[in-house]
């Protein structure tokens, strides 16, 4: 009896220790804890589409609606890719190709559109004409750069008054022809009347702001990306207070509209995270010297690159940041929306990032950028101007 006492309780004691080592498997990597998150709409995709831009600028504005008291409305992301496709068009003509073109733009172009053009409703506007579920561009993109390239050939020795037409023709062909008015809360609206109304966007109310050391502190210019075909402007903020901006924003429950290069390899998307390892062992401060000592630099950096938790990062200044761009390890790659902050196991921060690529994903379509990510890899960003605090407004002459 006692002998089957002995091996019972020998038995739970080890499966007591088989359940530990399981949870302690579960907590390894990296473990976020949300510690605010703003309202915002859902995830959506943009799926096999070049139009993040699109995609982040809307949410962005659908969260600032959501702020203002206008409610949970679901914006077209299309109505902004058409109008924008099309002016980019003309531009290109107009400067005879020596543009870039492309699915490819900015955040300023959702905010033009909706200045000069209005805004509907996902609704009344989903831009899916050539049917499928979901958004496929690679055809209408292929199409249009030959139309526009076949333009500027100029065969007959002068331009014709009606090639935009064919431009428009082939846009409303894909995604389908803008409506002139569309049915919202019961009653017929325009997109102009719409967003002058209904949303009440006011283009004034929002600043792009960047932080590079190539052009003066506090003044504007246009960040010279392929994708800023439209030259829009940003004002010009040292790293450390584009990061206040950022900060204060959140802490006075605003979002952010975030441009930044996820080519990195520490961007680990299906882990939900982004991170920037320090990867020079001379720089590993604070790690046994023993435990670097008898591996590569190679295995260095695949551990550190890992998701078996939080690791050091990089120290990002106003210098290593101006490096990344001038050399290219730091290109216009994808627009994000900011929407809060967590921490890891160890304390750090992160920022909450909403991404356009579905919910296939650990964190359902989200994903946790590191301060240090954000330093180095953001483009530039777009915030109402009450996010902006008192003294940095002062210095912008806001």
């Amino acid at each position: 009896m006692n002998k089957l006492l002995t091996l019972a309780l020998v038995m739970l004691i080890g499966l007591g220790a088989i359940a530990q080592d399981e949870e302690k498997e579960k907590q390894e990597g990296y473990v976020f804890t949300d510690t605010k998150v703003i309202p915002h709409t859902s995830v959506k995709s943009q799926y096999r589409s070049g139009t993040c831009w699109s995609f982040s600028a809307i949410s962005f504005i659908e969260a600032e609606l959501m702020r203002t008291g206008k409610g949970d409305i679901d914006l077209s992301e299309m109505f902004a890719v058409h109008h924008t496709y099309y002016d980019k068009s003309i531009q290109y003509v107009r400067m005879h190709g020596n543009l870039n073109y492309g699915a490819g733009a900015g955040f300023g172009d959702v905010f033009h559109v909706i200045k000069e053009y209005g805004m509907t409703t996902e609704e009344a506007y989903n831009g899916l004409n050539y049917g499928t579920e979901n958004h496929v561009h690679g055809e209408m993109d292929a199409m249009l750069l030959a139309m526009v390239q076949s333009v500027i050939k100029d065969k007959n020795r002068t331009l014709t008054p009606v090639w935009p037409n064919a431009i428009k023709a082939t846009i409303n062909t894909y995604l389908g022809p803008i409506p002139e008015d569309f049915e919202y809360d019961g009653k017929k609206v325009t997109p102009r009347a719409f967003a002058d109304n209904i949303m009440e966007f006011d283009y004034d109310d929002y600043v792009f702001l960047t932080s590079y050391s190539h052009h003066p502190f506090y003044e504007e210019f246009a960040v010279e990306v392929p994708d800023n075909w439209a030259l829009d402007l940003s004002y010009n903020l040292p790293l450390n207070e584009l990061m206040q901006v950022i900060d204060n924003a959140i802490e006075n429950d605003m979002t952010v509209a975030w441009a930044a290069d996820v080519s990195e390899k520490g961007f680990k998307w299906s882990n939900g995270y982004a991170v920037v390892p320090e990867t020079d062992i001379k720089n590993l401060s604070g790690l046994e010297q023993a435990k670097w000592e008898d591996k590569s630099a190679k295995e260095i950096k695949k551990g550190l690159l890992s998701a078996e938790g939080p690791a050091q990062e990089k120290e990002i200044t106003q210098e290593v940041r101006q490096m990344a761009y001038d050399n290219y390890q730091t290109t216009d790659d994808h627009g994000m929306h900011i929407v809060g902050v967590a921490k890891d196991q160890n304390g750090n921060l992160y920022y909450k990032i909403k991404n356009s690529w579905g919910v296939d994903q650990k964190y359902d379509g989200y994903f946790y950028a590191s301060k240090a990510f954000v330093e180095y890899k953001t483009m530039d960003i777009v915030i109402h101007k009450d996010a902006l605090p008192k003294d940095i407004k002062k210095k912008l002459g806001l």
